[in-house]
C-alpha cells in the first residue's frame, strides 16, 4: 500500500518538509517535525461517506497535539478501510484538513447470458465475496468474482464458458458491473473406463456410479455432466461396493479426467487395485461392558466364516453404540481393530468398547415452530429434562412429533452442553407446513369427462394442536355441510375428544340412470384413550336421522328400503329412520412419519353398531399399512383393508351404509365407487355390505430430487372388490390394476397423480385411467 502525505501548510514548516518527515517515518528513519495543537478538523472530498466515519479512524482529536507519528497512523488507518484510493493531509493554520478521494461504489451487478444458474443465486453468491450492490468497487474482488463464476460453470460441465466483465462509471462516483456470460455447450461424459478390476465386470461397477454416459433421465439428473464432487462420491461408492464383498484392501489408485479439444466430450478413467477377498476369522469384545457382554455380543452381525462386509461392520458398531445410548452413554465409542492374515485371507476383529461418561439431558429446546405452540410439541416428548439420556426415547419423541402431521421435517441433534462433560442438550428443529387444507378431488372419464369435489379443514388450528374442519362438498352428486373438532389432549394425560355435526345429501353420480336422494342429519362424539406409546382405543356414540327419497327410476333395493321402513307399498316416496350408533376402535401407529412414512406400521380396527335405533346393524373395518425400506431410496408400502357389515336379527343392512370401491384410495383405474354389484335395469353401481382392498407401492424419490421425500414417484398394483350382504368374499372376483404415479407435498398442499391400466376388467366395468387429487394449503 502506498502512503501519500503532502502539502502541510504549517506556520513554521514547509509542506514538503512534512511530506519528507512522513516518508522518513515510513522508511524507518526518524525526522522531527514541530507538532501543533489542532483547533479544528475538516474533511473534504467525501460524497457518500459520512464525515463521522473519517473522524472515527483519525488518531487525533480537536485540542490534541498533531505530530508526524499521528500523520502516518492516520493515513494508514484511512487506507485500511478500503473506502479511499487517495488520502492527503494538509494544515491551514491550526486546522487539520483531510482530503480523500473515494473509491467508487457498486450501483448494480447484472448478468447476461446465464441459463445454468438463477440470477438471484449468482447475485447472492458474489455479494458474499465482496461484489454486490452498495459494496466498494475493488478490481481484485471483481477478478475473484469472475474466477468464481468460471469455477461454478466448470463444476457443471460447461468447460467452454467465457465471461467478459464490463465496469461502467455512472454519476455520484458509482459503477455498474455487468458479467456477460457465454456458457457454450455442456461437456458430457463420453466414456468411463475402470482399470484393474477382475472380480467384477465394468458394467457392474459402473452401476455403482452416479456419473454415467447418459440415459433417459439425463436431461433432468445431469448425471452425464462431470463434477468433481460427484466423482469423489463415486469413488466412495466403489470402495463400499468392494468392502461389502470382502475386499478389505481395495484401493482407488488414481483418476484421470481428460477433455477433448472442442471441450464437448469428457473421458474418465478410474484405476483400482482390488486386493484379495477376505473371510471373517472371528470376533472378540474388550472394554467396559457393565456385565452386559452377552447382550452386546448378540448385536454382532459379523459371523465367523462369512465373507467380510464393511456395511455389517459399520452396522455392528452402530448397534452397540445405540444400545449403550439407551443407558445414558450418549458418546460411547466402539472401535473394531482388524487383525489381517494375508496367507489365509482372513480377518479377525476386536471390538474395543469405551462407553465414556454417562450423561443426562440438561435442556430440551424447540426451534422452527412459527405457528405451533411449544406445548403442542413438548407434550409429545418421551425424553425429559434432568433425566438420563436415552436414545430410544429421543427417537420416539422425534417420531411422535413427526406423526402429528404439522411439519415437513423434524430433526433432533444432541450437542454436548458447554462447560460440562456429563450433560447434553436435545435440540428439536421443525419446519412448519401449511395445516389448512382445501381439498379438491377430480378425475377424467369417457362418460362424465371431468368431475370435482371439495372440502376444507384446518389441522393444528391457531397452533393449538386441535383440528377444526368445515366440510363443504358441493359436487353435483354429494352435498355436505359438516363441522368437526378434535382435541388430542382433552385431558392432560392424552385422552382425546372428537365431535362432529353434519347435514349430508347424497344423490347418485350423473353416470347413473337410477335416481334417489339420501338426506342425513346427525352428530357424534368420541374419546380416545392411549394405553401405550403407539396404541389408542376409542369409544363413541352418535345420533343420526336418515331420509331416503325415491322415484320410479330408483334402484330396487332403495325402493325396498322405503317399503321396509313405513313408506308407500310401491317403494316410490320417502322413509325416515333414526339410529344411535355406538363405536369402538383400536389404532396402532408406529410409522416414522404421518406424511411420508418410510418404515413402520399403521393398524386400525373400527366397530360400529346400532342396537337401540331403527336400523339394527353392525359394520366392522380393519386396515393395515406396512412400510419398509428396501434400498437406500426405495420404500415398499403395503395396504390392506377388509370391511364387513350386516343387519342384526331380521333387519337388513342399511343401503346408505354401503361400502364402495374404485378410484384413488381403493382400486385405481376404475371409476370411483363403481365396483361391485349393479342395478340390473340401469347398470348403476350399488356398493355393498363388505369390501376387500389391497394396494402395493414401490415409492422412490423423483430423479434428481436426492433424498427429498416430499416429491416421489411410485409404481403400484391394486386389487379390490365390493360384495353384497351375505355374499362370500371371493378372491377370484377381485379387480386388479397397475400403473405409475407421482405424489408431491407441495408448498400449497399435497398433490397426487396416477395413471392405471386395469388388468382384468370385465366388459361391464367402468374405467378411468387417469385420476388425481390435490390440496391447496393456507
Amino acid at each position: 500500500m502506498k502512503l501519500h502525505s503532502a502539502r502541510f501548510a504549517l506556520p513554521s514548516f514547509r509542506r514538503s518538509l512534512i511530506g519528507a518527515a512522513v516518508m522518513a517515518i515510513c522508511s524507518g528513519h526518524a525526522l522531527a517535525v514541530q507538532p501543533f495543537t489542532v483547533k479544528d478538523i475538516r474533511v473534504e472530498g467525501i460524497q457518500r461517506t459520512e464525515a463521522g466515519t473519517v473522524f472515527a479512524y483519525l488518531p487525533v482529536r480537536v485540542g490534541e497535539t498533531f505530530s508526524d507519528e499521528k500523520s502516518v497512523a492516520a493515513i494508514k488507518a484511512l487506507y485500511a478501510t478500503g473506502m479511499f484510493k487517495d488520502v492527503r493531509l494538509e494544515a491551514e493554520g491550526d486546522v487539520l484538513v483531510v482530503l480523500v478521494e473515494e473509491r467508487p461504489a457498486i450501483a448494480s451487478v447484472a448478468f447476461t447470458g446465464t441459463k445454468e444458474f438463477e440470477k438471484d443465486v449468482l447475485v447472492k453468491a458474489l455479494k458474499e465475496i465482496g461484489v454486490g450492490e452498495a459494496k466498494i468497487f475493488d478490481k481484485a474482488s471483481v477478478d475473484r468474482a469472475e474466477q468464481e463464476l468460471k469455477r461454478q460453470y466448470l463444476s457443471h460441465g460447461l468447460y467452454g464458458v467465457k465471461i467478459t466483465t464490463t465496469v461502467t462509471p455512472i454519476e455520484r462516483n458509482r459503477v455498474n458491473v455487468v458479467f456477460a456470460v457465454d456458457e457454450g455447450d455442456v461437456a458430457r461424459i463420453k466414456q468411463i473406463n475402470i482399470v484393474g478390476n477382475k472380480a467384477f465386470t465394468d458394467k457392474e461397477l459402473r452401476e455403482q456410479l452416479a456419473l454415467n454416459t447418459g440415459g433417459w433421465f439425463s436431461w433432468y439428473t445431469k448425471a452425464d455432466q462431470y463434477s468433481k464432487t460427484k466423482l469423489t462420491g463415486d469413488i466412495e461408492s466403489l470402495k463400499s461396493y468392494y468392502l461389502d464383498r470382502g475386499y478389505i484392501e481395495m484401493q482407488v489408485d488414481s483418476t484421470q479426467v481428460s477433455i477433448t479439444p472442442d471441450k464437448k466430450d469428457i473421458y474418465l478413467t478410474i484405476n483400482i487395485t482390488e486386493g484379495e477377498k477376505y473371510k471373517i476369522a472371528g470376533t472378540k469384545f474388550e472394554g467396559e461392558m457393565f456385565g452386559r457382554e452377552e447382550e452386546l455380543k448378540a448385536l454382532n452381525l459379523m459371523r465367523e466364516g462369512e465373507i467380510y462386509s464393511g456395511a455389517r461392520l459399520t452396522a455392528t458398531n452402530k448397534r452397540i453404540q445405540d444400545r449403550l445410548a439407551t443407558f445414558g452413554y450418549a458418546f460411547a465409542n466402539v472401535n473394531a481393530n482388524p487383525e489381517i492374515n494375508r496367507e489365509k485371507h482372513e480377518v479377525g476383529f476386536t471390538f474395543f468398547i469405551d462407553p465414556g461418561k454417562r450423561v443426562y439431558v440438561r435442556h430440551m429446546n424447540i426451534a422452527g415452530n412459527t405457528t405451533t405452540r411449544d406445548e403442542v410439541i413438548r407434550r409429545e416428548f418421551r425424553q425429559f429434562e434432568s433425566s438420563w439420556y436415552d436414545s430410544n426415547k429421543i427417537k420416539l419423541s422425534r417420531d411422535r412429533v413427526d406423526r402429528l402431521g404439522y411439519f415437513k421435517d423434524v430433526t433432533i441433534d444432541t450437542p454436548e452442553a458447554q462447560g460440562t462433560t456429563d450433560q447434553v442438550d436435545v435440540n428439536v428443529t421443525v419446519v412448519e407446513k401449511p395445516t389448512g387444507n382445501f381439498l379438491i378431488g377430480g378425475a377424467f372419464s369417457q362418460s362424465e369427462k371431468f368431475t370435482l369435489s371439495a372440502s376444507i379443514s384446518q389441522a393444528n388450528f391457531a397452533g393449538s394442536g386441535n383440528t377444526v374442519g368445515i366440510e363443504l362438498n358441493t359436487s353435483h352428486y354429494s352435498r355436505t355441510i359438516a363441522f368437526s373438532q378434535t382435541n388430542p389432549y382433552f385431558t392432560d394425560d392424552g385422552i382425546s375428544r372428537s365431535f362432529e355435526v353434519y347435514l349430508r345429501t347424497t344423490e347418485p353420480p350423473a353416470l347413473n340412470i337410477g335416481s334417489y336422494k339420501i338426506k342425513q342429519t346427525g352428530g357424534r362424539v368420541s374419546f380416545g384413550v392411549p394405553f401405550s406409546e403407539v396404541d389408542t382405543v376409542f369409544f363413541g356414540i352418535g345420533g343420526e336421522r336418515s331420509r331416503i327419497e325415491t322415484d320410479v327410476t330408483s334402484p330396487i333395493r332403495f325402493k325396498q328400503y322405503v317399503v321396509d321402513n313405513g313408506g308407500p307399498s310401491d317403494g316410490i316416496g320417502s322413509a325416515t329412520t333414526n339410529s344411535i350408533p355406538l363405536t369402538a376402535a383400536w389404532q396402532r401407529d408406529s410409522r416414522d412419519s404421518a406424511l411420508t412414512p418410510s418404515i413402520g406400521r399403521y393398524q386400525r380396527v373400527n366397530l360400529e353398531a346400532d342396537l337401540i335405533g331403527d336400523q339394527k346393524y353392525f359394520r366392522a373395518i380393519y386396515e393395515h399399512q406396512y412400510f419398509r425400506p428396501l434400498f437406500s431410496k426405495v420404500t415398499l408400502a403395503l395396504k390392506g383393508e377388509i370391511d364387513y357389515g350386516h343387519g342384526i336379527g331380521k333387519h337388513v343392512y342399511p343401503v346408505f351404509k354401503n361400502f364402495y370401491g374404485g378410484g384413488i384410495g381403493s382400486v385405481r383405474g376404475y371409476l370411483s365407487s363403481s365396483l361391485g354389484a349393479v342395478e340390473p335395469s340401469t347398470n348403476d353401481a350399488l356398493g355393498g355390505a363388505s369390501r376387500l382392498i389391497g394396494n402395493a407401492e414401490l415409492q422412490m424419490p423423483f430423479p434428481g430430487s436426492g433424498n427429498d421425500r416430499s416429491l416421489r414417484w411410485f409404481g403400484f398394483l391394486d386389487g379390490g372388490q365390493v360384495y353384497q350382504e351375505g355374499e362370500k368374499m371371493r378372491i377370484s372376483q377381485l379387480r386388479y390394476s397397475a400403473g405409475l404415479g407421482i405424489s408431491w407435498i407441495s408448498p400449497v398442499g399435497p398433490l397426487k397423480l396416477s395413471y392405471a391400466k386395469p388388468l382384468n376388467a370385465k366388459p361391464t366395468d367402468r374405467l378411468e385411467r387417469f385420476q388425481f387429487q390435490m390440496g391447496t394449503g393456507f
